[in-house]
């Protein structure tokens, strides 16, 4: 069939076939099908939408259009998990190796910051010497001998979603849930996965600032990945207030290795952790019950298994091998550090988290077009949650930054996005919502 008529058939509203979806996408990558009908077609599906088997059809054909990883032999299950975005969340960094630790082998693929959010490959270029990109065979050996690796992805997975994503950025067809599903799990299921868990942000500090969206997001993606043979499940959560209580790169990784040596324990970073640690060993089959998983991922983070888990990938994938023992040794330090101090006193009752991820960029930690360079010592720590009692003049929060200058504005800022109330806010649950097949 000819491209225009997939085009015509999905504008006139019409079901289309696996073999159908297949062609174009077959088109998509050897450049047979033009920018102009990858743009017609994204069109029409951001009108009419497409059903689930239409969009299990195109990510498994975007998946297919370059390589997927076998993971045959490796003796464990293959797991993952994925974030849509958000202020502070450098879940991954520890969720990957409390994962292998129980068990699993995790091929994380990860993105660098997009828009207001935070990027893991950014935060892990922190680490002196950590290669983001290694070759095929040192990817595969690391999690074999390890248990995890996260790493970026390379050109050779799903290209056609590459290739679409780029004129979806520009011909305004970016906020469409079957595009946005098989975009995500395109990738995804390259890598060879069995089983993933979704992280959906909604929130002030989220994409998608609307619930009803956000779980209409994360229905698509747990239909789609399990039409496509990957156990999924996903968890609707908070992002009203960064995650971690820093914001940045280097402190990112930083408050990473406090978390993996116990520091950050009785959190809301270590809910959220071990839920969704809970969820990839249930999901994988490793556990039947999300209680007893949740308790052997609580055991390898105490007992210090993930944090050696964590060590050997970094040593492995080119870091030092006594990061956690010395971190302050290789993560470099912001010239300047300085607090920000409450206003007046109450309690910590909103704050605008977008605001926070937009000052993060300011300081030069992020990006504001793509070939900008990052400062990766800059950022916030030491942030305090929403529902902190504060006296005037408490810290709430320190600035890391390249220039007094710099600092002051961000110590200004900062403070401006907070609100202190006299009443104690209403407390929002860390997971708003599980969905699962």
């Amino acid at each position: 069939m000819l491209p225009q008529e997939t085009i015509r058939r999905k504008r006139n509203g019409e079901a289309l076939s696996r073999e159908e979806i297949a062609r174009f996408v077959a088109g998509i990558t050897d450049g047979s099908v033009s920018e102009g009908q990858v743009a017609a077609f994204a069109m029409a599906v951001w009108f009419n939408g497409m059903a689930r088997d239409e969009t299990v059809a195109l990510t498994l054909a975007m998946r297919d259009s370059g390589d997927v990883l076998d993971w045959s032999g490796i003796g464990r299950p293959i797991a993952d998990k994925h974030s849509t975005g958000g202020v502070g969340d450098n879940v991954s960094l520890m969720l990957a190796p409390i994962a292998a630790a129980c068990g699993l082998a995790v091929p994380m693929i990860s993105g660098r910051g997009l828009g207001h959010t935070g990027g893991t490959l950014d935060k892990l270029e922190s680490i002196p010497g950590y290669g983001i990109m290694p070759s095929a065979d040192l990817f595969r050996r690391v999690v074999r001998d390890v248990g995890c690796a996260i790493i970026g992805q390379t050109a050779a997975f799903a290209p056609a979603d590459k290739r679409v994503y780029a004129i979806r950025d520009v011909t305004a067809t970016v906020d469409s849930v079957p595009l946005i599903t098989a975009s995500i799990l395109s990738k995804k299921l390259a890598a060879g996965l069995q089983s993933l868990v979704l992280d959906v942000k909604v929130g002030n500090g989220a994409f998608m600032a609307d619930a009803s969206e956000a779980e209409t997001l994360a229905r698509s993606l747990v239909e789609v990945a399990n039409g496509a043979g990957v156990r999924t499940a996903a968890l609707i959560t908070d992002m009203n207030q960064p995650l971690a209580d820093a914001a940045g790169n280097a402190v990112e990784i930083a408050n990473c290795i406090a978390f993996l040596r116990g520091e950050k324990a009785g959190t809301r970073l270590e809910r959220i952790v071990l839920a969704f640690a809970a969820e990839m060993l249930v999901s994988a089959g490793l556990e039947a019950d999300l209680a007893a998983a949740g308790a052997k991922a609580a055991r390898v983070l105490a007992s210090g298994a993930a944090a050696d888990v964590f060590g050997r990938m970094v040593h492995a994938l080119g870091g030092p091998a006594d990061l956690l023992e010395k971190p302050e040794a290789y993560l470099a330090a912001a010239p300047v550090v300085r607090p920000v101090l409450a206003a007046e006193s109450g309690h910590l009752a909103a704050c605008d988290t977008r605001g926070i991820g937009l000052a993060v960029i300011e300081l030069g930690g992020g990006r504001s077009r793509p070939d900008d360079a990052i400062d990766h010592r800059v950022g916030f720590d030491r942030l305090l949650p929403l529902g902190t009692k504060v006296d005037k003049g408490t810290e709430i929060g320190r600035v890391h930054a390249a220039t007094e200058p710099d600092a002051a504005r961000a110590v200004e800022r900062l403070g401006a996005l907070y609100r202190i109330a006299s009443e104690a806010p209403a407390v929002t649950p860390d997971i708003l919502t599980r969905i699962s097949a």
